[in-house]
């Protein structure tokens, strides 16, 4: 079976299986949710090279003789456990242009992030209600914003993926699917808007959901930034601490080691990756004094998760989430602003 999966993957019958050969493969084959796993594996471990037959076959057993599968110690076979620290690309891309105002002058990513809260509670008042964006609009009021030296901290982009703006995850939602992930694509052109400045000139990593591999792949806004051999840490579940062999507790080791003693967090969705990864980090490396913080200006969640629920307490899914963080000593502030 082993063998002939790899014969089927090996597009060119080279003897070996590339990155390139494994996307199309899985498209052709159409691979969807039951191997999504063994396709986030197999797409890290394909970063830096292609897999020979050998090294193929040697995964698999693995993968096999482990209870976590592809989220076991073969992992420990992936990038993150070559280098001492992840590598820092140098940007490769021009984004000129790309988030150009109406007058056609392009916005600095300050700007973009300063008028995070005047996008999203329009968006909010449209699709949820007055009441939603108001209250929404006092939470992030009563944050300030960070001032924080890049040099001595580190950003985690969590789940960037095209699956939630356009991909499976979107479509599970349903007819009102569009809507339900707007404050979600706000949030990612925060996060491009910042990588378009800082990307390759400090310390960011991200993490990625197992998905069918059509979805899998980074957003839009953030593809065209992001080197083609960018690292990240495979996370299947709510917490980047899991797998344990992801290789994340790993790279914060080496932060904290080097001096980086704070930890920034965005991506999607806030009121779930977001809140257990900031929190469940904060709890687990409290012995190295690591600080994190959770930027909510590049915090995506569904629209009806801003909405005031009596499922907790009269309060939105994603201001419970906030005080759940703030109440386990996470710091969550409007924006950073980058020094």
């Amino acid at each position: 079976m082993t063998a002939s999966l790899f014969e089927i993957l090996d597009l060119d019958s080279d003897g070996q299986v590339s990155r390139t050969e494994l996307h199309t493969a899985a498209r052709q084959l159409g691979w969807h949710w039951r191997e999504a796993p063994l396709f986030a594996l197999l797409d890290l471990l394909t970063i830096s090279e292609p897999i020979s037959e050998n090294k193929f076959t040697a995964y698999m057993q693995q993968i096999a003789e482990d209870p976590l599968g592809p989220y076991g110690r073969v992992l420990l076979e992936s990038p993150h456990f070559y280098a001492k620290m992840p590598s820092r690309h140098a940007p490769r891309y021009s984004m000129a242009g790309k988030y150009a105002d109406a007058t056609g002058e392009r916005q600095p990513p300050e700007s973009r992030v300063d008028n995070f809260g005047r996008d999203l509670v329009p968006v909010l008042e449209r699709s949820a209600g007055k009441h939603a964006a108001d209250t929404y609009r006092t939470l992030i009021d009563s944050f300030d914003l960070c001032p924080i030296k890049a040099d001595g901290a580190a950003l985690l982009i969590i789940d960037p993926q095209r699956s939630f703006t356009g991909g499976v995850w979107m479509a599970s939602i349903g007819d009102m699917a569009v809507v339900d992930v707007e404050p979600i694509g706000i949030a990612f052109e925060a996060c491009a808007a910042l990588l378009e400045k800082h990307y390759g000139r400090m310390e960011i990593m991200f993490t990625r959901c197992p998905f069918p591999p059509d979805s899998y792949n980074w957003d839009d806004r953030l593809s065209g930034i992001l080197d083609k051999d960018q690292l990240y840490f495979v996370k299947p579940g709510n917490s980047v601490l899991f797998p344990p062999a992801n290789g994340f507790r790993e790279w914060v080791k080496r932060l904290t080691a080097c001096g980086k003693r704070t930890l920034i967090i965005g991506g999607c969705t806030l009121n779930s990756c977001v809140r257990v990864s900031s929190i469940e980090t904060l709890s687990r490396f409290k012995s190295r004094n690591l600080h994190v913080v959770v930027d909510l200006s590049l915090c995506g969640a569904r629209t009806r998760n801003f909405i005031p629920s009596s499922t907790w307490g009269g309060l939105s899914a994603v201001e419970s989430a906030v005080n759940q963080m703030t109440a386990a000593g996470v710091r969550v502030v409007k924006y950073v602003k980058w020094t």
